[in-house]
């Protein structure tokens, strides 16, 4: 089970796709949400993909757990 500080950074990580955008939220965010929204909001995140050029998508790549 990841930690609610891991899934917020993989959710930054997949809304900042490209590798020279930045993106932070802010982590006083973590407080109010549960894991079960922060895995909602990443897996919403992910069913996005598809819309995504192939250059991005090998990006995301990373991110993806074996």
């Amino acid at each position: 089970m990841q930690t609610k500080e891991e899934l917020l950074k993989e959710i930054e990580a997949l809304l900042a796709y490209k590798p020279e955008e930045k993106f932070e939220i802010n982590p006083s965010y973590l407080e109010y949400l549960e894991i079960s929204d922060l895995e909602s909001i990443r897996n919403g995140l992910i069913a996005k993909i598809g819309k995504l050029s192939e250059e991005d998508i090998e990006w995301l790549q990373q991110f993806k757990k074996p």
